[in-house]
């Protein structure tokens, strides 16, 4: 599909992608103001839409961004924008930009919030042979400067971490926090596992929902899990790293800062949970029918 066949929904109504437009003028286009959230669909179901919904009015709670329609009304329109574009395996986004209130000044005050949603065939973002890391200088903000809970349109730092990583002939960055403790990459959280314990940062990261349902799957396979602090070295010993996204599903790290993860591709654990992800992704249990 091009973009004259897509659908997308944009000022309150359904239209042909390459007639959707955003103001100039939009706090989004000038200060990077708003919030997204991104979802997938696979087999005709879209995963762990709740979550996402009930997060993305979470994220639009902590910044003051009231959102135009009820959760009920979103959710709609996003399993209604899929259907629109005759998609089974989708990659969804969907944004809330401040809007505008025609000046392009900072002050919020009179701006009219734009409601954004598109959908496009499932993009793969997997690896099958692993990733090679690489810490970069981009550190995350702390919470108490841009809080990771909140999924806003503020991602000039993760872009910057992919560009240092790229430039340096790595796949991936591997961000630290400001004190040097292991973070997440640009869009992914990240799981390390030694000696049977599977280990995932707890601080400054964003609460993923394939990071979430790693967890839960982890936890029934009789995995012990933990949320703590990790250092470079936890990632330099492990036994297995990999990432989680939602539209990368879990990924693979063969390789961090020169050091071979492991023997060098993906580890027992890592694949039995992209197993049980793959089988969850269209589960009646985990997931809402677009149909």
């Amino acid at each position: 599909m091009d973009a004259n066949e897509r659908i997308a929904y944009v000022g309150e109504e359904f239209v042909p992608e390459a007639k959707a437009t955003v103001s100039i003028l939009d706090h989004a286009v000038l200060y990077g103001d708003g919030v997204f959230e991104t979802v997938v669909a696979w087999k005709g179901r879209i995963f762990k839409l709740d979550a996402h919904v009930r997060r993305f009015l979470r994220s639009c709670a902590a910044v003051a961004l009231d959102c135009p329609v009820t959760q009920e009304h979103l959710t709609e329109l996003i399993v209604e924008t899929v259907r629109r574009n005759g998609l089974e395996n989708a990659y969804i986004k969907w944004i809330l930009t401040r809007g505008s209130n025609g000046t392009p000044l900072m002050d919020p005050a009179g701006c009219v919030p734009n409601l954004i949603i598109m959908a496009r065939p499932y993009i793969d973002r997997s690896s099958a042979t692993g990733l090679r890391v690489k810490t970069v200088a981009v550190r995350r903000p702390p919470g108490h400067v841009l809080d990771a809970h909140v999924k806003s349109l503020n991602y000039l730092n993760l872009v910057m971490a992919k560009v240092e990583a790229k430039a340096a002939g790595a796949d991936q960055a591997l961000i630290l926090d400001v004190h040097g403790r292991l973070c997440e990459a640009p869009g992914f959280n990240i799981f390390v596992s030694a000696d049977g314990v599977l280990k995932t940062p707890r601080h400054d990261v964003l609460r993923g929902i394939t990071r979430e349902t790693t967890m839960e799957l982890a936890t029934e396979r009789g995995l012990q899990v933990q949320e703590t602090e990790l250092e470079l070295y936890d990632a330099y010993t492990a036994d297995e790293v990999f990432l989680t996204s939602t539209a990368g599903g879990l990924v693979p790290v063969v390789e961090v800062d020169g050091r071979t993860v492991g023997d060098g591709k993906p580890g027992p654990v890592l694949s039995a949970l992209q197993e049980d992800y793959r089988n969850a992704l269209a589960s009646a249990r985990w997931s809402t029918p677009i149909g």
